[in-house]
């Protein structure tokens, strides 16, 4: 041992790493010390796909295990489409999904209407949280929602 280095083996677990021929994983994936490839494993079976799964258009095919969201479907479920014909870097790819969320929200909101439910906007979207934790906030949304709402009033009735 070197007089710079300290001695950490009264550590337990200490350079537990340093064998590189010593690997965690290796009762589930099988090393050859003789070929260079590395690990050998066999590839896990695919799960199966029930509904429309929209994935990267920079991975050839869905990954072995992947989850099942709702299948998109209605007006934004076909932004959603329309997002993933772009790369991940591309930032139409994030904006059309994002306006997605938005359609989708209003969509989910028509839904409970027509089954005769009407939805509670104002506890959904924090408001007793909001009138609780932060009344002044709360006061000042609700005038600048005032604020516009007359100044969209105004423009319409102006034409």
């Amino acid at each position: 041992m070197k007089k710079t280095q300290k001695d950490y083996t009264h550590i337990n677990g200490w350079g537990i790493d340093q064998n590189p021929s010593d690997v965690p994983a290796y009762p589930m994936k099988h090393r050859t010390e003789n070929d260079n490839k590395g690990m050998i494993w066999e590839r896990p079976a695919m799960q199966p796909e029930t509904v429309e799964i929209l994935h990267s258009n920079e991975r050839p095919g869905l990954t072995a295990v992947f989850g099942t969201p709702i299948p998109p479907s209605g007006i934004s479920g076909n932004i959603r489409r329309f997002a993933f014909r772009y790369s991940e870097s591309h930032a139409m790819h994030w904006l059309a999904l994002l306006f997605a969320d938005r359609v989708q929200m209003f969509e989910g909101i028509a839904d409970d209407f027509k089954s005769g439910y009407v939805p509670d906007l104002f506890s959904e979207l924090g408001g007793r949280a909001e009138l609780k934790h932060n009344p002044a906030g709360l006061v000042k949304k609700a005038l600048v929602g005032i604020a516009l709402a007359s100044l969209v009033v105004v423009l319409v009735r102006r034409k």
